[in-house]
């Protein structure tokens, strides 16, 4: 892990219990220095504002962004109200490109850094039952993909994690099967060695990149059918 490096660890986020918790993990494996910091991606200029200035005041060699909202489309609505898709497009999209835009013109003006966004193999797909979280993923995948094209030729990388399933908390509470699971420190440590790697994209696990490569190969037709069969069942109450 980055944090057994001494390296100084800048944490930023909403939560304030988590946030202490992973500064104190990052502690305990030897970072030499932990700031925390509070913001909130659904307030995107104050979130841009907040990077600016601690870039400024400590300039960022490796920015990791792995923000992100899920949604299920409820039972018996035919599409997502308006209010998450808004909040969902913010948290997943706006804020992520938005820092990751202010933080690679720094890093460009200096000719160094490294860029991670994380997205979802999600974002391959278009999810009929959310479509709010896919869409979000799907642009933050074009995004990082054209960022890493222009700031490349000046020193900075970008790498796009695309993970599958991954056993967190928010994870465990959707209903349905999640093949392939990965636990979280598993996922951090691909993640991590892809960036260091310079890696442009990382499918993670790699049946998910086999997933990706069967369904466009498929009849527009029948994968539409396929996505809207994978619609996670409605779980019904205990008698």
């Amino acid at each position: 892990m980055r944090a057994a490096r001494g390296d100084d660890i800048l944490l930023l986020g909403r939560d304030r219990a988590r946030l202490e918790t992973t500064a104190a993990q990052c502690r305990d494996r030897g970072a030499s220095r932990i700031e925390v910091g509070y913001i909130d991606l659904l307030n995107v200029g104050a979130a841009r504002a907040a990077l600016q200035a601690y870039d400024e005041a400590v300039p960022t060699q490796c920015l990791f962004i792995a923000s992100g909202l899920g949604d299920i489309r409820p039972d018996g609505d035919l599409v997502e109200d308006a209010e998450p898709v808004e909040r969902l497009g913010t948290v997943n999209y706006l804020g992520p490109t938005v820092i990751a835009a202010e933080i690679a013109k720094h890093m460009t003006r200096r000719g160094n850094g490294q860029i991670a966004l994380i997205g979802s193999a999600a974002g391959f797909h278009p999810l009929p039952f959310s479509i709010a979280y896919s869409a979000s993923k799907a642009g933050l995948a074009r995004f990082a993909d054209a960022l890493r094209v222009a700031v490349a030729p000046h020193g900075v990388s970008v790498t796009l994690a695309s993970p599958g399933f991954i056993n967190t908390a928010a994870a465990r509470k959707v209903p349905g099967p999640k093949p392939f699971a990965l636990d979280v420190d598993e996922a951090a440590r691909r993640i991590v060695a892809a960036t260091d790697r310079g890696q442009a994209h990382l499918i993670t696990p790699w049946p998910f990149a086999l997933i990706r490569l069967l369904e466009r190969a498929l009849p527009r037709s029948l994968s539409d059918r396929l996505l809207r069969a994978l619609a996670p069942k409605p779980v019904l109450p205990a008698d």
